[in-house]
């Protein structure tokens, strides 16, 4: 039975919101590269900092005070969001890092590898059963991990520590769910944060080169103080797809960023791609298209379970 209009008008509108998520999170590096000399540091500290103070902009113009006064009332829900701030902190830390030193190749590793990390953790924490091609994928990817450490030389902690810390933010979102809005949740998270974005302002301040902010020109100023709302737009219209379309779509568009990335690194930033390295990340595209292949089949096979609906 085919969609109604209205169905088909909420799911366009949301891989309208998804995609354009996965699109801005794909030209992030090449808005934190316009950022330099600013270090991974600073701007880590004023993405904190200034994502707060957005949040509590867009809650005050939503009107979002009472959900979130509810979730504060909720110890549970507060250590949750505490344990995703400290997650996506990571996360940020280490993609600014990488972006900073000539590693936006090894960041686009990290979200290729995202989705099987994904699916592990739903095995060895959700207890979930794996089909035969997702083990297949994960293999292969695992396969792809060694060939990068053994013949290129070289230890992928940037992938890893990327896939590894967003595979687990994602999980505890997937955990406290409806509970906590995305707007709540990314203030909580924000909120967390603002002591170790203090320290690590004092600490950057207190060396010869200082602070950036302010010193290197009006335009670089407004870049660097839209980075509350630069972290913020993407995470909130991710919210806003993920509610009207399927997992299975999101799954397969969510590949956007790191091609994008990917695209930057190689053809922008000329990062070097030697044949071992090839090697590890054609290897982490077939096990990406052993992936794709199952989510279609998976989702073929769901539609012909499914119910009738009755008219």
């Amino acid at each position: 039975m085919s969609s109604t209009p209205a169905s088909s008008s909420v799911s366009t509108v949301g891989v309208a919101y998804a995609g354009g998520a996965y699109l801005l999170w794909g030209v992030l590096p090449l808005y934190f590269l316009l950022l330099v000399p600013t270090g991974p540091w600073e701007v880590v500290a004023w993405r904190v900092i200034l994502s707060f103070v957005f949040c509590l902009v867009l809650l005050t113009a939503m009107r979002g005070w009472p959900a979130f006064v509810a979730i504060v009332r909720q110890p549970k829900l507060l250590a949750w969001t505490a344990l995703a701030g400290v997650l996506i902190y990571v996360n940020w830390q280490v993609f600014l890092i990488g972006t900073l030193t000539g590693h936006v190749v090894e960041t686009s590793l990290g979200y290729f590898i995202n989705p099987i990390t994904t699916v592990l953790l739903g095995v060895f924490v959700l207890r979930e059963r794996l089909r035969r091609l997702q083990w297949a994928a994960i293999g292969i990817a695992a396969i792809a991990v060694i060939v990068i450490v053994a013949v290129y030389g070289k230890f992928p902690w940037i992938a890893l520590s990327l896939t590894a810390s967003f595979g687990v933010y994602g999980l505890i979102k997937k955990r406290i769910g409806p509970a906590v809005d995305a707007v709540s949740g990314l203030t909580l998270e924000s909120f967390w944060l603002l002591p170790i974005a203090v320290v690590q302002l004092v600490l950057v301040a207190s060396t010869p080169a200082g602070l950036t902010l302010g010193t290197q020109g009006g335009w670089h100023a407004v870049l660097l103080a839209c980075a509350g709302i630069v972290t913020a737009v993407p995470l909130l219209l991710f919210a806003a797809g993920t509610r009207r379309v399927d997992l299975t779509v999101i799954g397969m568009i969510q590949f956007i960023t790191p091609v994008m990335q990917f695209l930057i690194g190689v053809l922008l930033l000329h990062e070097p791609m030697p044949v071992e390295r090839w090697v590890g990340f054609v290897l982490v595209w077939i096990a990406i298209a052993v992936f794709v292949v199952d989510l279609v089949l998976a989702a073929r096979r769901g539609r012909r379970t499914a119910p009738t609906p009755a008219l």
